[in-house]
């Protein structure tokens, strides 16, 4: 058993907002990866797919969700399922922001919408 304490929760920065890995292959050797996002208020993400699927779970603010060809207003209680391949982008609410729990493949790889592999981000790692 892997025990990953708070001090040791790694936290990457992005123009959007803060992720804290909770746990990943480099933290406790996970075959999944775990972490939090923490968007600011009227954060945009990028437009982009994963290789695996993705489940996100809001716990605070509020967020618009752009998932292939469906839009999604989601609020804290709210799980979206996001299906590897799917082209997605998060939009936090320009007040509020919002707060996401999200799990993962350990090695999930980003590409964007150009098709340009961005590799492993480094909250999945």
């Amino acid at each position: 058993m892997t025990v990953i304490r708070d001090a040791e929760a790694r936290r990457s920065e992005t123009p959007g907002g803060v992720m804290t890995t909770f746990a990943s292959p480099t933290q406790g050797g996970s075959s999944r990866s775990m972490w939090r996002v923490d968007a600011k208020p009227g954060a945009t993400g990028p437009v982009h797919s994963f290789d695996s699927e993705q489940v996100w779970t809001w716990i605070d603010g509020a967020a618009t969700v752009d998932l292939d060809e469906e839009t999604f207003t989601v609020t804290p209680g709210d799980t979206v399922v996001m299906p590897a391949g799917a082209t997605r982008r998060v939009l936090a609410d320009p007040e509020a922001g919002y707060a996401a729990i999200v799990t993962a493949p350990a090695g999930a790889r980003a590409v964007t919408a150009d098709g340009t592999d961005h590799g492993v981000p480094s909250w999945i790692a």
